[in-house]
């Protein structure tokens, strides 16, 4: 199974606001930064803002995506793997003034503090501030500590739990996470690539990416989207946003309509040694043809809507 997670990194000064998972919670007792799936056709960024909202009580807005990444969990009472992909945003009180609060030794500042949903659920008991050096000492969730650039320590045996992670899966809904490239080389080309006959948006040039494996890491997937797609090898110089995309009424492989959710983040990718755009993926794949474009005679290709977006803010 697979989910989208966001997360809000927030700080006051030289103090970053974390969130302890209660009863109900993926990690009881263990330390995190606030956030957590993302809903439905929700778009990551009003995600974070919810979860933020919900778990601190502190309306946040979301300054800049910091860093994606992914991992696989197993669990002893569930016959299945979790792959999560995080995003981490760097977030701000919604004045831009730092919020005033009392030191974590308290219980937490003033107007942060369990939100009326999560924590009446049990799935967040307490809010504080921490030093980094006060951070250290507490338990901390595995994604959490590497955020924060701190040693990943093992929680205990049987701390995470799974229950609420497995909601039923809905027959008409899909959810798919993929991985972007702006692709330029060192004249300032653009790599783009034309979906193919029989798929969405077929004829359009598009960013070279897709969705990612299970179990696979967003840059990486990239990557090998690259190689498959243009031919090309690159390296991922910047990561540049997320893009949201919800089609209430695409067409699944049996025609039949499907509640389509896409998340899909983008990296700016630099391919030092370009050579001659070729789709190597094997036929009747999504990849009709690729191709080196000036920036001018990008613009005026028919563009996927992700293409249009990042070759537009490129300029």
């Amino acid at each position: 199974m697979r989910r989208v997670a966001t997360y809000g990194l927030l700080w006051d000064a030289d103090r970053v606001l974390l969130v302890r998972d209660g009863t109900e919670g993926e990690f009881p007792g263990a330390w995190r930064l606030p956030g957590g799936a993302v809903g439905h056709a929700e778009h990551p960024e009003r995600a974070v803002v919810r979860e933020v909202a919900d778990q601190t009580g502190l309306a946040v807005a979301v300054a800049r995506l910091l860093t994606v990444v992914a991992d696989v969990a197993t669990f002893p009472e569930e016959p299945v793997a979790l792959h999560t992909d995080r995003l981490l945003f760097e977030v701000t009180t919604r004045d831009g003034a730092s919020p005033e609060g009392a030191p974590p030794e308290s219980g937490g500042p003033e107007g942060a503090r369990p939100g009326s949903g999560d924590g009446a659920s049990g799935l967040v008991d307490e809010v504080c501030w921490f030093s980094l050096a006060e951070v250290a000492q507490v338990p901390l969730t595995p994604f959490t500590a590497e955020a924060l650039g701190l040693p990943v320590t093992p929680l205990p045996s049987g701390t995470r739990r799974s229950r609420g992670l497995f909601p039923p899966p809905h027959p008409d809904r899909r959810l798919r996470f993929g991985a972007y490239g702006l692709v330029t080389d060192p004249a300032g080309r653009i790599l783009l690539t034309q979906i193919a006959n029989g798929y969405p948006g077929a004829g359009l040039w598009h960013l070279p990416g897709g969705g990612t494996d299970h179990g696979e890491q967003p840059a990486t997937g990239l990557l090998r989207e690259l190689v498959e797609e243009g031919g090309q090898v690159g390296r991922v110089v910047e990561l540049l946003g997320v893009n949201n995309l919800h089609n209430p009424a695409a067409l699944g492989p049996e025609g039949r309509p499907l509640d389509w959710h896409g998340v899909r983040v983008i990296y700016r990718v630099l391919v030092d040694v370009p050579t001659e755009a070729v789709v190597t993926e094997s036929a009747g794949g999504s990849t009709a043809r690729a191709g080196w474009f000036t920036r001018a005679e990008a613009v005026d290709l028919p563009l996927s809507d992700i293409a249009a977006v990042a070759i537009g803010q490129s300029g």
